[in-house]
C-alpha cells in the first residue's frame, strides 16, 4: 500500500483511507461483529487512515474504532472531529448547531480517548467551521491538547484558505 504525509507533517497514512460514518450511523442497522470483521480486513490489508467522529452514532462510531482497531494500536492513524452542540435530551450533530468553544473541545477530546481507546488521538479537526468562536481560539484549544500527549495533529474540515491560514498563526 502507497503511504502518503499529511501536509507539513510526519503523520503519514496509507494512499487510502476509510472513512467510517457508515460502519454504526446511516440508513439501517451495521452488524457490530461485520464492522469489526471488514475493519480488521482493512488493517490487515495496509489501511492505516480511519476517520470517525463523536456525531456518527452518535458516539457509537468511536466505540466500534475503539473495539476494532485496538489490536492495531500504534500501526493505524486514527482522526476525530468535533463542534456539534451537546442539546439536552438530544444527540450532537448539524441540527444541533456548532459548538468549538474551547472547554467543549477538550470536554469532546476526553471523551473521544476514552471511546476510542487511544492514550492520543492522531489527527483531531473542527468537523465545520463555528462562526461563533474566532478559528485562533479553536486553534489554541486544540494546540493546548498536543503537549499533554491528548492530539498529536490538527485539522479543519471544509474551511476556507484564509481561515486555514488563520488557524495554522497559532498552530
Amino acid at each position: 500500500m502507497q503511504k502518503r504525509k499529511l501536509g507539513n507533517s510526519n503523520l503519514e497514512v496509507s494512499a487510502l483511507g476509510l472513512g467510517c460514518m457508515r460502519k454504526s450511523f446511516g440508513d439501517k442497522p451495521a452488524d457490530k461483529q461485520e464492522m469489526i470483521s471488514f475493519l480488521h480486513k482493512a488493517g490487515e490489508r495496509g489501511i492505516t487512515f480511519f476517520d470517525t467522529a463523536e456525531v456518527y452514532g452518535p458516539f457509537t462510531n468511536e466505540q466500534l474504532l475503539g473495539a476494532a482497531l485496538f489490536p492495531f494500536r500504534g500501526q493505524v492513524v486514527i482522526a476525530g472531529k468535533f463542534g456539534f452542540k451537546h442539546a439536552p435530551n438530544t444527540a450532537p450533530g448539524p441540527g444541533t448547531g456548532c459548538d468549538s468553544r474551547p472547554e467543549q473541545i477538550k470536554r469532546v477530546a476526553e471523551a473521544s480517548l476514552k471511546r476510542l481507546r487511544v492514550e492520543a488521538i492522531d489527527q483531531f479537526y473542527q468537523h465545520r467551521p463555528d462562526p461563533s468562536v474566532p478559528i485562533e481560539e479553536v486553534a489554541g484549544a486544540v494546540r493546548e491538547l498536543i503537549p499533554q500527549g491528548k492530539v498529536k495533529h490538527f485539522g479543519l474540515s471544509e474551511s476556507d484558505a484564509n481561515t486555514i491560514r488563520r488557524a495554522h498563526m497559532v498552530s
